[in-house]
């Protein structure tokens, strides 16, 4: 079959036919993550498996489905959510189709590389082979499962298993897909010290311009064994492209099985494992306990995973935590890490610009705070800023300083705002401004009601209005579970 493309722009939700999330009556609101977990969703199960049917039709003809869905109010998004992440098509959400942010984001749909094609590829399909000792548990990402089979495949399935290939309708350069795999000891043989383990990843698809293109990634791994070269297993491992896997699982987790305090769980677990695993420690003495240097920021992105709109569905209705994961699953490693940990930049008047701590700490009134999520960039003004700028020093030419520092943010920010789709919203506040939230509620909240006293703010930093736990008490909990649990 021929690639293409079918782009549907919702202003609403659907209220008739298969597909129906929700009835004629405005009394009647559409569901929400409350209605869900205590199964008052009428439609919602109907039309689910509706919109899935539709996606494998798509699939198999080799059509992306774009989901554009702009409205105040939510319009299914949830339920139609196998079109766009089973084709690889986009999913879009915003306010409406006549804001700036959307018509941006829809112009770079059709943004095209230096000779002149479209940035997109059609009817790929990706194929693994691996040596003996390695199974394929399965894959996430904007895809659908190829169903070849093959004795490659293991018994735990992560993500689309059971197939040793996926189709993707619809690719685009910063498409990524996660595989996971297995190591198995086939009939009792031992795995081959000093030998090599190789991965081999067969993508086929058409180019914008009609070509048939095929790209082969071949990867070749040495063998470790645990109970002897645990170092070795140490010194290769990647914590950022740890925590986007285990962040792709968990919203997978999130998303088709189990509540979201199981998968809350099952982030501790895996990660007091792994701390367990290659942390050094005396028994029963927490203040020993070390992480290994390239260790030491996964903690940290777990910390953030947990707060995360991925696995908090609270201030979030149900599309919103969709739309959120389906970016998850489909961007690079980069912007993965973006949306579990934002990244945090500093201006002032004394240093240059600088990154700083997603802390409470680094919330200062001399300073101007840059901090990007992937889906909003913030420009946060401290409380003197703010008043120097009410105030129109800027604008006077002894004070050119405060005009450049000002001007500096927001020339960083418009670099960040290019490449990126969906366009980001773009948020500029200050101290006490309502939008202040956003920055809040992202930050580590180092200081709150609870252990500062309210108001002064003072030196080190603006306490936030919380019951969340900060990263330091969840580091010593950490610690203490460490290095008691019995494994």
């Amino acid at each position: 079959n021929c690639g293409g493309r079918i782009m549907s722009f919702i202003g609403g939700a659907c209220s008739q036919g298969p597909g129906q999330v929700v009835d004629d009556e405005l009394k009647h609101p559409i569901r929400s993550h409350h209605d869900i977990e205590k199964d008052n969703a009428k439609w919602m199960k109907k039309a689910t498996k509706y919109y899935e049917t539709l996606a494998k039709r798509a699939a198999d003809n080799g059509h992306a489905i774009d989901m554009y869905s702009c409205a105040l109010d939510q319009t299914g998004l949830m339920e139609m959510k196998s079109c766009p992440n089973m084709t690889g098509g986009n999913m879009v959400m915003g306010d409406s189709f006549n804001s700036a942010l959307f018509k941006q984001t829809f112009q770079r749909v059709f943004s095209k590389d230096p000779k002149g094609e479209f940035k997109m590829a059609f009817n790929a399909t990706l194929e693994v082979k691996c040596s003996r000792e390695l199974k394929i548990s399965g894959a996430i990402g904007p895809c659908i499962t190829g169903g070849k089979k093959d004795g490659s495949i293991s018994e735990v399935e992560i993500g689309i298993g059971n197939t040793t290939s996926w189709k993707f309708c619809a690719l685009n350069p910063s498409s990524t897909v996660a595989t996971f795999f297995e190591v198995t000891n086939q009939h009792g043989a031992p795995i081959p010290q000093g030998g090599r383990g190789c991965i081999q990843f067969i993508t086929s698809y058409q180019h914008a311009s009609g070509q048939r293109r095929v790209r082969v990634t071949t990867v070749a791994r040495n063998w470790a064994d645990p109970a002897t070269a645990l170092p070795h297993i140490a010194a290769s491992f990647d914590q950022e492209a740890a925590a986007v896997l285990m962040a792709r699982m968990a919203a997978w987790r999130a998303d088709s099985t189990d509540e979201g305090a199981d998968v809350l769980r099952w982030v501790d677990r895996m990660l007091i494992r792994l701390c367990q695993k290659f942390g050094e420690y005396v028994k029963d003495s927490s203040v020993s306990f070390r992480l290994p240097e390239n260790f030491s920021l996964y903690p940290q992105f777990m910390f953030h995973l947990r707060r995360s709109q991925f696995l908090q569905v609270f201030n979030n209705s149900p599309d919103e935590t969709t739309f959120y994961r389906g970016c998850l699953n489909r961007e690079d490693l980069t912007n993965c890490l973006i949306m579990v940990q934002p990244i945090l930049y500093s201006y002032s008047l004394q240093l240059p610009p600088e990154p700083v701590l997603l802390d409470t700490s680094s919330i200062q009134p001399d300073r101007i705070l840059l901090m990007d999520t992937f889906f909003q960039i913030l420009i946060f003004h401290g409380e003197t800023i703010a008043q120097w700028r009410a105030a129109g020093y800027q604008s006077q030419p002894e004070y050119a300083n405060l005009k450049q520092l000002l001007e500096m943010p927001v020339a960083d920010a418009q670099d960040a705002l290019l490449g990126r789709f969906p366009v980001p919203r773009y948020i500029d506040t200050e101290q006490g401004g309502s939008q202040a939230r956003f920055l809040l509620c992202k930050v580590n909240p180092s200081q709150t009601h609870n252990n500062q006293g309210w108001g002064g703010g003072g030196v080190d930093g603006a306490p936030v209005l919380t019951d969340d736990v900060s990263l330091q008490v969840f580091m010593e909990h950490l610690k203490k579970l460490c290095v008691t649990t019995q494994s």
